[in-house]
């Protein structure tokens, strides 16, 4: 057997476990629609906190999302105005009108040893929590919006569940062909990462979240250090879940209820935005830069350049992938309502994802690495 059809062969293996033995990442079955969740007994206290950094352009309409929520139980929003100089605190403001619930705190400057938005959720915590304690905390961005009944179905899946954290997926903005072209795949990729079905496994150590919309318990936020204990963390979301579901059971699933309210633009945008945060999914370790990159043109690009220009036994293993991987992401182009026809793109978009993991390392090494708002965050060492 030649080296090149050995090769192909891998190719095909790799997808046949991924597609049969990786809890099923690629069905999309772990959405917060597919049941009717009862009331609970007594509707929980909430409190939202809103970390914001310049965020002028949709905190009206996020404020105002939160604002109409129909939510039975008592529920308020402290808004952590993080040095914005756009007049974030005052369009919020604008959009609430004369409500009360709304508490905005300008916030403090930035310790060493912090990223920006961690310590303005930090900030939020401690102000939710001064005036009582309430029975749990919704963590969500300024540029999330949310259907009037987000919370009610958070908190009643969180009840009924006895759930410390549940987190939604925001469905992001996928309207561009920059945004057709990397946007499912974002989700496709974390989802087999993360497989939902095991992160929601309470036999499994397995943990992720998604930091747009993470309803926490209280006092399960408490027992974990708060988020003082993953203050130093860019893919904080994650970490987050990983100290949460060490004190309880969590759950991840895919959304409508919250959508992304700003559009990503074109590949430079959507790359930056991936970079910000890929070379810390790899722990700022060169050896697994380049295990991953290595493993990502035999998934990936082996199968479609052996598709294309082998022959035999090997053209036939390069097809079998790539007809393989274009099935598997079918559900999520599904969920993005875009032409399936975008399934034969992912090895082109697979290698887009390779190009800006390796540009989030140089970053890194440029002293640059998780830029966001002006603040290089990155920390290869944590305090």
């Amino acid at each position: 057997m030649s080296a090149v059809t050995a090769l192909g062969l891998l190719a095909f293996a790799i997808w046949l476990c991924l597609v049969a033995a990786r809890g099923g990442f690629w069905l999309t079955r772990e959405r917060d629609d597919r049941e009717n969740l009862p009331p609970p007994a007594r509707w929980p206290s909430v409190v939202a906190v809103v970390p914001a950094r310049n965020e002028a352009d949709v905190i009206a309409h996020s404020i105002s999302s939160l604002m109409r929520q129909d939510y039975p139980g008592s529920f308020r929003i402290v808004l952590v105005d993080d040095g914005s100089e756009d007049g974030t605190a005052a369009k919020a403001l604008a959009a609430a009108g004369n409500d009360e619930r709304l508490q905005v705190l300008r916030g403090s400057a930035l310790p060493a040893g912090w990223t920006g938005k961690l310590w303005a959720q930090q900030q939020g915590v401690q102000q939710a929590t001064a005036s009582g304690e309430p029975d749990y905390i919704l963590l969500t961005d300024a540029d999330i919006g949310h259907a009037p009944d987000a919370l009610r179905s958070l908190a009643a899946r969180a009840e009924r569940d006895g759930l410390v954290l549940v987190s939604l997926m925001a469905e992001l903005s996928c309207r561009s062909w920059a945004e057709r072209f990397l946007i499912p795949a974002f989700v496709f990729f974390f989802q087999m990462l993360y497989p939902f079905a095991w992160v929601n496994d309470r036999k499994r150590h397995l943990a992720a979240a998604a930091g747009g919309c993470m309803l926490v318990k209280r006092d399960a936020l408490q027992r974990a250090g708060s988020i003082a204990a993953i203050r130093a963390n860019i893919i904080d979301d994650c970490a987050l879940a990983r100290q949460l579901k060490a004190e309880g059971p969590i759950w991840l699933g895919l959304t409508r209820r919250a959508t992304s309210l700003r559009p990503y633009g074109g590949l430079w945008d959507i790359g930056h935005m991936v970079s910000r945060s890929a070379y810390a999914q790899l722990d700022y370790s060169p050896l697994l830069l380049a295990g991953t990159v290595a493993g990502m043109v035999v998934t990936y690009l082996v199968p479609v350049l052996l598709a294309l220009f082998g022959s035999g036994l090997a053209q036939m293993a390069g097809l079998g992938a790539w007809l393989l991987m274009a099935v598997a992401f079918q559900p999520m182009l599904r969920f993005y309502r875009i032409s399936p026809l975008w399934g034969l793109a992912l090895p082109a978009t697979a290698a887009s994802y390779t190009l800006f993991t390796v540009q989030s390392a140089l970053a890194v090494w440029r002293g640059r690495g998780g830029m966001w708002k002006g603040r290089a965050q990155a920390m290869v060492s944590e305090p």
